[in-house]
C-alpha cells in the first residue's frame, strides 16, 4: 500500500514523504517510473552487513534497520527509509504506533520537507521505544516484588509456590525477549541517524542538533536497556535459585521419610519370618512390645533431624 504526503500548505504539489506498506511490485514499479528511486527488496532490507543496511547514491541514502518489537516469530522485520533532498520513501512490512503519529502530524503540516519528516519519525519511534522501555521496568519491578515477597518495604519470609515461580519465569523470559529485541532496534537507529549526520551534507543545519539529540536519547536508551537486561538475568538466577531450593527441600523431605520408614520396616521384617523358636511369639505383651519399638524407631530418626535442622 502506497501513502503519498505532499506538503500541507500545498496539497497538490509533489510529495515529500511516500510510505511503502508491504509494497507491491506494481507500486516498486511505480516509484521507479516517477521518482528514479530503486526500492530495495525485503531480502535486501533483511541484510545485516553495514553496507547493505548503511549507503549512499550521490545525494540518496539508503538506511535500514530492524523492527525489533515487531518481529514475527524468530526473525526481525526489517524497516527502510530512503532519504533525499526532496523526498523520504519508508518501506515497512508491520504497523507502527509511531507512523500512525507521524501520519497526523503531516496532516496538521508539521512535515515539510523530506529531512524533517525523517527527524519527526526518528523522535516518535525514539518515544515508543522509550515508553516499552518503561513498561518492561515495570513489569520487571513487578516480578521481582512477586519472586522476593516484598510489600510495602516489609519482606515476607515465605517463598513463593511452584506455580508462582512457574509464571515468574515466564514473565522473566518474555521479557528478556522483548529486550534483546528492542536493543536491536535502538542500535538501529543510532547507526541510522550517525550515518545521516555523516554523509548528507545537504541537511538543514536547523536540523541537525535535533538529530544529535535523539541520538544521544537512544544512549540513554541503550544505557537503560542494558540495566533491564542485567536485572531480567538477576531475576532469572534468583527464580532458578528458588526453584532448586523448592526441589531440594522436596528431596529433603523424601530422604527423611524413607530413612525414617527403614527401622520399622526392618522390624516388620524381623518379626514376620515366623520361625519356631523366636521366644517373642510366646510373650504376651509381644505386639505391643513390637508396635512400641517400631514407633521408637520412627520417633527418635525424626527427633535427630529435627536437631540437626534438617527438618
Amino acid at each position: 500500500m502506497l501513502n503519498s504526503h505532499p506538503p500541507a500548505d500545498a496539497p497538490d504539489a509533489a510529495p515529500v514523504w511516500i510510505d511503502l506498506f508491504e509494497p507491491t511490485p506494481e507500486e516498486i514499479a511505480r516509484m521507479a517510473a516517477d521518482f528514479g528511486i530503486a526500492v530495495p527488496s525485503r531480502a535486501s532490507l533483511e541484510e545485516i552487513e553495514t553496507s547493505s543496511r548503511l549507503r549512499a547514491e550521490g545525494e540518496v541514502l539508503y538506511v535500514s534497520m530492524p523492527l525489533g518489537v515487531h518481529a514475527v516469530g524468530l526473525a526481525a522485520l526489517p524497516l527502510g527509509f530512503i532519504l533525499s533532498p526532496k523526498l523520504l520513501v519508508t518501506v515497512r512490512f508491520s504497523q507502527m504506533q509511531a507512523f500512525e503519529a507521524v501520519e497526523a502530524r503531516a496532516r496538521r503540516g508539521h512535515c515539510s520537507s523530506s529531512a524533517t519528516t525523517f527527524a519527526v519519525i526518528l523522535d516518535a519511534m525514539v518515544d515508543y521505544a522509550a515508553d516499552v522501555l518503561e513498561k518492561l521496568g515495570h513489569d520487571l519491578a513487578t516480578v521481582s516484588t512477586h519472586t522476593f515477597g516484598a510489600d510495602g518495604g516489609q519482606a515476607q519470609h515465605t517463598a513463593p509456590g511452584a506455580r508462582a515461580l512457574r509464571r515468574s519465569l515466564s514473565a522473566v523470559g518474555i521479557a528478556g525477549d522483548q529486550l534483546s529485541r528492542l536493543r536491536q532496534s535502538l542500535l538501529g537507529m543510532q547507526r541510522i541517524i550517525g550515518f545521516v549526520l555523516d554523509t548528507a551534507q545537504w541537511l538543514a543545519p536547523e536540523l541537525k542538533p535535533r538529530l544529535a539529540s535523539a541520538r544521544q536519547d537512544l544512549g540513554s536508551l541503550v544505557d537503560f536497556e542494558s540495566h533491564l537486561s542485567g536485572k531480567t538475568q538477576f531475576l532469572l538466577d534468583a527464580i532458578l535459585g528458588f526453584i532448586n531450593t523448592e526441589q531440594n527441600d522436596i528431596f529433603r523431605v523424601l530422604t527423611i521419610v524413607s530413612v525414617v520408614g527403614i527401622p520399622p520396616t526392618l522390624i516388620a521384617s524381623w518379626y514376620g519370618m515366623n520361625f519356631h523358636g523366636m521366644p517373642e511369639y510366646g510373650w504376651r505383651y509381644g505386639y505391643p512390645y513390637v508396635i512400641g519399638l517400631m514407633a521408637l524407631s520412627v520417633l527418635l530418626p525424626v527427633i535427630w533431624f529435627k536437631r540437626r535442622g534438617w527438618w
